[in-house]
């Protein structure tokens, strides 16, 4: 090899040799210190985007997640008001059911009534429950009601042969008499707007249930049309033509069996029927409970509700956009529960029949707030099953982003110690390199 001093190529080669493993040093040493075998696109191109996108997808659902939690929060809180209009209502239905009963005088009555008032004032207060600013109960966050809807009450107690027929020879749903005869005397009180209407007839051999009930004082807040009122209704799939629920789905009992079917004159809150009561009383003025006991309409089938858009909450609860439950919110105000008018007067238990008419009053509202209790327990267990799901689906995509980008401790230590020799080496060797011009000199002496 010829002897040259304006180019060393040993100490060129060498130096490209260093220059390349501080290279590989720097990387294994990137990848040592940040844990990640990708920090940068050049490291591995392909794999960069793929972990960024899992990156993004992890924050995300992790903020899903967060919504998710918030949104049991805010159920908790509407959760809380119902329930205590529950527990009010409990109290409600003691009160009447005290006030009904003779024992009582008048001031009493009055006195009752003062309690009745207040109790009906903090379901009010219970009603504008808020979290973070928002409305909860009180009618604002409902679903979508294309067409207000009617109130639906029925009895299945009563025997399809007769019920439709005199009130003399009315059986049970069994075949079994009701016992009522001529001369007995019936009650019916009709509860709407917080406002109690009741008349009281002799039973003649040809009183009939449906003409009771349509009686001009009931006119307006009883349909006794044949296809839509009361009546007792055999079709199984529909009762009657405008027996429709919220989304315009035919209403029916809940085995969809016949059932006799009271439904509202008008459609809407403030026409709905909010409590039914009907006894019958012999000659002497006593009560004729197993009668009374198969003319109770206790099932309130579908509750008056007005015509709305769609206010519902949208809790976004995934990763994609549209990912959302919708959660729409009755409305538990007193006058939605039918307690109470659109004037604010309340449902008054001044006399034994008004307080039995409040008792029922009291039954139906209490099915309203229940029912939302329940919508709202099912919610929240939605929400938690959906918080569950997203954090697993979280730790999942981690995971896949982990065998992407994590790097592999023991293997990246190996690779920096090797590299951290073989600079050491370059450099001596460098050194070396550098030397072998001065040989040089001698032949220069």
């Amino acid at each position: 090899m010829a002897m040259v001093v304006k180019n060393n190529m040993s100490a060129v080669n060498t130096l490209n040799t260093l220059n390349k493993n501080q290279s590989a040093l720097g990387t294994s040493l990137a990848k040592v210190s940040s844990g990640q075998k990708i920090n940068t696109a050049k490291d591995d191109a392909s794999g960069y985007a793929i972990s960024e996108r899992m990156r993004v997808m992890v924050r995300a659902l992790d903020q899903a997640t967060q919504n998710t939690q918030n949104g049991s929060s805010m159920m908790k809180v509407a959760e809380g008001a119902v329930n205590n209009t529950v527990e009010i209502l409990k109290t409600l239905k003691e009160k009447a059911i005290n006030a009904a009963t003779d024992t009582n005088t008048d001031t009493d009555r009055a006195t009752i009534q003062k309690e009745i008032n207040q109790f009906i004032d903090q379901i009010n207060d219970n009603a504008l429950a808020t979290f973070n600013g928002k409305y909860l109960v009180d009618g604002s966050k409902s679903n979508s009601v294309g067409t207000a809807t009617r109130t639906i009450l029925i009895n299945q107690s009563l025997d399809s042969s007769t019920a439709g027929g005199n009130l003399v020879g009315m059986k049970d749903a069994s075949g079994k008499s009701l016992n009522i005869v001529k001369g007995d005397k019936i009650t019916v009180s009709v509860v709407s707007q917080g406002q109690v209407i009741t008349t009281t007839i002799t039973i003649a051999s040809n009183t009939t249930l449906s003409g009771v009930l349509a009686n001009t004082k009931f006119s307006q807040y009883i349909d006794t049309t044949t296809s839509k009122g009361s009546g007792f209704k055999t079709d199984g799939t529909a009762m009657g033509s405008y027996f429709t629920d919220t989304a315009g789905n035919a209403v029916t009992t809940p085995n969809k069996e016949s059932a006799y079917a009271i439904i509202s004159a008008n459609a809407g809150i403030d026409k709905q029927i909010s409590g039914l009561s009907i006894t019958i009383t012999d000659q002497y003025g006593s009560s004729k409970k197993a009668a009374n006991e198969h003319l109770e309409f206790n099932v309130l089938q579908f509750a008056a509700d007005k015509q709305d858009n769609d206010n519902s909450l949208k809790i976004h609860v995934g990763a994609q956009a549209g990912q959302t439950i919708s959660i729409g919110l009755a409305d538990m105000r007193a006058e939605s529960l039918g307690l109470q008018a659109s004037d604010a007067s309340v449902l008054s238990v001044a006399t034994p029949a008004q307080a039995n008419a409040a008792i029922s009053a009291f039954d139906y509202a209490l099915a309203k707030a229940l029912d939302q209790a329940t919508t709202i327990g099912a919610i929240e267990a939605r929400l938690d099953y959906t918080a569950s799901n997203l954090t697993t689906s979280s730790e999942n995509v981690q995971a896949a982003e982990s065998t992407i980008r994590d790097a592999d401790m023991a293997k990246e230590m190996t690779n920096y110690t090797k590299n951290n020799v073989l600079l050491q080496a370059a450099q001596s060797m460098l050194a070396q390199a550098n030397q072998n011009s001065s040989a040089v000199l001698s032949l220069l002496q």
